[in-house]
């Protein structure tokens, strides 16, 4: 189950790298735009207001942020949540502005104005600085959910053959405890020996006492000679 929590790099690799296009082009896009004559009031580069810190800045730099983190991580949770951290920054970049006149307390974040001197560029400017930006983020962070959200089959036998990797490998046979079948000759030679042993013992311990002259070796001998003379 561990292993199912994991996926390939690969995986969020395109959508990532979309994010963190996408997060820079929010970011800068303000501090940058008015040397191309694509901007919003006040049409000056490099100004910092409050506006564009919480409405462009900051949404841009959590796209960049989660957009990395769906780059570089091997983990599906991780990954999903760089994926939800992008998609919520682009939902700020579209309803922004939106949101901003209906909060009494926000009052002061003026979005500004398209600077353009024509209709088509104005609402160019209105696209790319919010609008359009945020719905483009939201589908490439909704994409990479769904890619992580599904277990596939690929992903599925990937976690079956680590599991099967992992386990534990089988004991080698040791060399010199390996039982070997005892040879005839062996055996043969031992139980002759161990025979010729014990019948040379036995022997010596019931004849070798008695003497040429048919004499007792011992009273157990006598005894039996004495019961079969009479």
């Amino acid at each position: 189950m561990t292993r199912m929590l994991q996926v390939p790099r690969s995986r969020g690799a395109v959508s990532g790298l979309l994010l963190v296009l996408l997060g820079l082009w929010g970011a800068l896009i303000p501090l940058v735009g008015p040397y191309f004559h694509y901007a919003y009031t006040p049409d000056s580069a490099w100004t910092l207001t409050a506006g564009r810190v919480w409405l462009e800045i900051l949404p841009g730099a959590a796209t960049f942020l989660g957009g990395v983190i769906l780059l570089a991580s091997a983990s599906r949770p991780l990954a999903m949540f760089g994926a939800e951290l992008a998609a919520a920054a682009g939902a700020w970049f579209a309803l922004g502005m939106v949101i901003i006149p209906l909060w009494p307390a926000a009052s002061t974040l003026d979005p500004g104005s398209p600077a353009g001197g024509t209709t088509v560029l104005r609402q160019l400017e209105h696209l790319g600085f919010y609008t359009g930006l945020g719905v483009v983020i939201v589908f490439v962070a909704a994409l990479a959910l769904g890619r992580l959200t599904v277990v596939g089959v690929r992903d599925a036998q990937l976690a079956e053959r680590g599991a099967a990797v992992a386990g534990p490998a089988p004991v080698a046979a040791d060399a010199t405890t390996t039982t070997r079948p005892i040879s005839a000759g062996t055996t043969a030679g031992t139980t002759t020996k161990g025979t010729t042993t014990r019948g040379a013992t036995t022997a010596g311990a019931t004849t070798a006492p008695a003497t040429g002259t048919g004499r007792p070796g011992s009273l157990h001998t006598f005894g039996r000679w004495l019961v079969a003379r009479r």
